[in-house]
C-alpha cells in the first residue's frame, strides 16, 4: 500500500510549474488548533521567488499561485499566506 504524498510535497510539486528559484513553506496549522477550521485543511505560509512574477502586481502573482495549486486550495489547504517575489525583488 502506497502512502499519499504529504501536503508540503504536493505544494512543491504543483508550484514547480512556476519554475521557482526558491520556495519556503511553513506549516502554521498547530497555531490554529481549536479554531473553527481546525481539521479542515492546513494553514501554510509560502515564500516563492520566480521569474513568472516579474512585472506583475500582487493579485496577478497570487492568481498564478492559486492556479498552480488547483484543487489543493479546497482539499488540503484552508489558509495560505503568500509572499511571491521576482528574482529582482528577492
Amino acid at each position: 500500500m502506497t502512502q499519499a504524498p504529504d501536503t508540503e510535497a504536493l505544494l512543491r510539486e504543483r508550484l514547480a510549474a512556476l519554475a521557482p528559484r526558491s520556495i519556503e513553506i511553513a506549516d502554521d496549522s498547530a497555531a490554529h488548533a481549536g479554531h473553527g477550521s481546525a481539521g479542515k485543511g492546513g494553514h501554510y505560509r509560502l515564500r516563492i521567488v520566480s521569474e513568472a512574477f516579474a512585472g506583475k502586481p500582487r493579485l496577478a502573482r497570487h492568481r498564478l499561485v492559486f492556479d498552480a495549486l488547483g484543487d489543493l486550495m479546497h482539499a488540503r489547504i484552508h489558509a495560505l499566506v503568500i509572499d511571491a517575489k521576482s528574482p529582482e525583488e528577492a
